[in-house]
């Protein structure tokens, strides 16, 4: 997969916002990975703020829709994983001013 697919997924990725934190998952390096295969299937591996995040699974939908609006992208596979765990570290400078964190 090229760089310019790997920006170009993230990219869309980037408009899912966390409901809870108004914050795009990306800013908030919810991210870890995404890749296309050959078969045209993005895979996407990523993390929530906490196990028990009751939007998980409507986050999961909007990364699958976002994806889905690629024309590279034929089906999404959203792989929530628990480690490494997430921590307020994993924020990019924007989401940390954002939300107040230091």
């Amino acid at each position: 997969m090229s760089q310019e697919m790997k920006d170009s997924m993230m990219g869309a990725i980037e408009n899912v916002i966390d409901p809870e934190l108004g914050i795009d998952i990306v800013n908030l390096g919810l991210v870890y990975d995404v890749e296309l295969d050959d078969d045209s299937i993005a895979r996407v591996t990523m993390t929530l703020t906490s196990m028990g995040c009751p939007m998980g699974p409507q986050i999961v939908s909007m990364v699958q829709q976002e994806l889905l609006e690629l024309p590279e992208v034929k089906d999404v596979d959203v792989n929530i994983v628990w480690s490494p765990p997430w921590s307020k570290d994993n924020m990019s400078r924007y989401a940390k001013m954002a939300l107040g964190v230091r």
